[in-house]
């Protein structure tokens, strides 16, 4: 029994407790299905104030009471409650009543305070631990019994042991149920067990009416607003079943699904089930003698299990307007959260919206769909439909349609964009249904355009600028292009190098710097009536290569070519600069000049400097090669398995010509 309200008291509060305080303002929030995580080690029971818009959770493990919004986030931590479970809301909304087992109490908290006001000592009963609200007097169960506090005199006066001897509740504290608007009646169910008993309240306390087995594993139980049904959530059957609390003959199965662990009556009759469930709804609503459920709701998961989030065992609560549920849900991590579940009295429709997968530009198509719902909708309703589209981005209204027999429904429509175009058929919802929509999209064809780029596999030599233009035939209404380079191994990917509007030609021109190899796109993202296109070319960035002589005694021609005159008794240096990339090499080619020719002497790699500089000592000439001639270059070749990379184009130095004397 998690939501019941009783007098507001009047005596002065005895054995105060050291509870501490900490508080913190917020808003309240309109109902949705939202979740926040709670700081909590444990759940134990919910209770809602509805005049102020609070939920309060009990923590029997952390010894305290955590205070919500409506919308989850915490207003204020009450602590020092050891073993606090069972929580009542009395009826003026001023205290919230909670049942501690540390120091046998039952304490009150100022709703508006947060504050502790009172504290009642039971006398040292054991096991104090639930609570409920009958005949004008708060019943709590302890060790297998049940006893009354009785607030409504000049002094509390609490009357332990008052079951009947037949009725036999084990060593746990027994399950209570009742309901405001039946104050003459008092289920008590045996915890983890079977049996179920009823009672008359009276002042003179309490008389059985009936007592037997109905269930097992019982968990929880709940009284209806008329005081014609306790209903149970227990182990089996995996059914939330509702008895006779005349005779505990079954009245109705609410058809939930396995391991029922929470149940809460809401004050217009709807029936809320809580069942421990990893692959299947969590929380199913039923209006009050329906077995069929009016709406479920699925906890994600938001652990580590496969399964989705558990509910709390009898952490679900409803709003007094009946407007939201309130549950408390644990992963598997021990993390929980209290989930705000909007509207759960109303049925969720399903709108299902079938499109064709293509269709033509300005030819018409159809569209159909079907709503479903748990509460059939009726023939006739009125759909909502919008279609949105290059055109109406942000939708435009198309004609309402009507549901037929089963919901079915069906538009015919012509768009005159192309693209992507989107249809939503929504429907409002009504007393008995929440608001839904669905939607489905269609590839609609448009006009394919021209785009030509230049320059593809032409090769620059290195940082020459480069004029690349594209050319766009013709389009609807988009004329803008965007150039977009991707220069080779310098990690930055794509990047936007210009955008703008074509000429009256359609052309439109951007300049890189050739400094690496490039793939550069022109992008055309076409308009309602042209497809998007995209082009790309690719050109070389040729490696600057510069190399230089050191070591020689004087430069002179030898007919029309400029020479390094070296001794043969000195060694020439060759220095290379080539633009810098991590791990490069440069080819060093040599040729001799024999016979009248250019003869060639050899070639060799060598590792370029983070800078991008080598110098290779060429060695002394010796006395055999006075008066040859010599000449050297270096070169840059493009690949993996020749200088190392692919970042630029093949390039070489201008050659050196080297002339040998004594």
């Amino acid at each position: 029994m998690r939501r019941r309200t009783i007098t507001a008291a009047t005596a002065l509060a005895v054995l105060f407790s050291s509870a501490t305080l900490s508080v913190m303002t917020a808003g309240s929030a309109a109902a949705a299905d939202t979740s926040k995580v709670v700081s909590l080690k444990s759940a134990g029971d919910v209770v809602v104030d509805g005049i102020h818009q609070r939920v309060y959770i009990s923590d029997p493990t952390a010894g305290k009471i955590v205070v919500t919004d409506y919308a989850g986030t915490t207003v204020a931590t009450l602590t020092g409650l050891l073993g606090v479970n069972g929580l009542e809301l009395s009826a003026d909304s001023g205290r919230v009543y909670a049942a501690v087992t540390g120091g046998s109490r039952i304490v009150a908290v100022d709703t508006k305070t947060y504050a502790q006001s009172e504290s009642y000592a039971l006398g040292g009963l054991d096991g104090v631990s639930t609570l409920a609200q009958a005949g004008g007097k708060l019943w709590f169960g302890y060790s297998g019994r049940i006893g009354s506090l009785d607030l409504s005199g000049p002094e509390p006066v609490v009357q332990p042991s008052q079951q009947s001897p037949e009725a036999g509740y084990g060593a746990a504290a027994p399950e209570l149920g009742s309901d405001p608007a039946a104050p003459g009646v008092l289920a008590v169910g045996v915890r983890e067990g079977s049996t179920v008993s009823v009672y008359d309240v009276s002042d003179t306390g309490l008389a059985l009416r009936v007592s037997r087995p109905v269930a097992g594993n019982l968990r929880e139980l709940d009284i209806t607003p008329d005081g014609k049904e306790v209903i149970t959530a227990s182990g089996a059957p995996y059914v939330h079943a509702a008895f006779s609390t005349t005779d505990l003959s079954p009245v109705v199965e609410y058809r939930s699904t396995s391991y029922p662990v929470a149940v809460d009556v809401a004050p217009n009759g709807a029936v809320a089930g809580g069942t421990d469930s990893s692959y299947d709804p969590d929380v199913h609503v039923f209006s009050h003698g329906s077995p069929t459920s009016v709406r479920t709701f699925d906890f994600p998961n938001t652990g580590t299990s496969s399964g989705g989030d558990l509910l709390v065992t009898g952490a679900l609560a409803w709003a007094p307007d009946s407007s939201r549920l309130f549950a408390v849900s644990e992963n598997s991590l021990g993390v929980f959260s209290l989930r705000v579940l909007g509207e759960p009295t109303k049925s969720l429709p399903t709108v299902t919206v079938s499109a064709p997968a293509s269709a033509t530009r300005a030819k018409a198509l159809t569209v159909t769909g079907k709503i479903t719902a748990s509460v059939a909708v009726p023939v006739g309703t009125k759909l909502t439909v919008t279609r949105t589209d290059l055109e109406y981005p942000k939708g435009k209204a198309l004609p309402a349609v009507v549901t037929k027999g089963g919901g079915a429904f069906s538009f015919a429509d012509t768009t005159s964009a192309g693209g992507n175009v989107t249809y939503k058929v929504a429907y409002a919802g009504d007393a008995a249904h929440s608001a839904a929509s669905g939607s489905d999209t269609v590839a609609v064809s448009r006009t394919a355009v021209a785009l030509t780029l230049n320059n593809n596999k032409k090769v620059f030599a290195y940082g020459q600028p480069v004029a690349f233009t594209a050319t766009l035939g013709a389009t609807y209404k988009n004329r803008t292009v965007k150039l977009v380079a991707d220069r080779a191994g310098d990690g930055k990917g794509k990047y936007l190098l210009k955008t703008g509007t074509v000429n009256s030609a359609g052309k439109f021109s951007g300049t890189l710097n050739m400094y690496r190899d490039s793939a550069v796109y022109a992008v055309y993202d076409g308009d309602a009536r042209t497809a998007p296109k995209t082009v790309m070319v690719w050109s070389g960035g040729q490696a600057k290569v510069v190399t230089a002589i050191s070591r020689h005694y004087k430069t002179g021609k030898i007919g029309a070519t400029n020479y390094y005159w070296i001794h043969k008794t000195t060694a020439p240096y060759f220095h290379t600069a080539i633009n810098a990339y991590p791990g490069r090499k440069q080819r060093m080619d040599i040729q001799v000049y024999y016979a009248g020719a250019w003869r060639d002497g050899g070639s060799e790699y060598f590792t370029l400097d983070s800078a991008g500089r080598t110098i290779v000592d060429l060695g002394k000439p010796g006395a055999g090669s006075v008066g040859a001639k010599f000449r050297i270059r270096s070169a840059y070749v493009r690949g993996v398995d020749y200088s190392g990379d692919t970042v630029n184009s093949t390039a070489y130095s201008a050659w050196k010509y080297l002339y040998v004397t004594n």
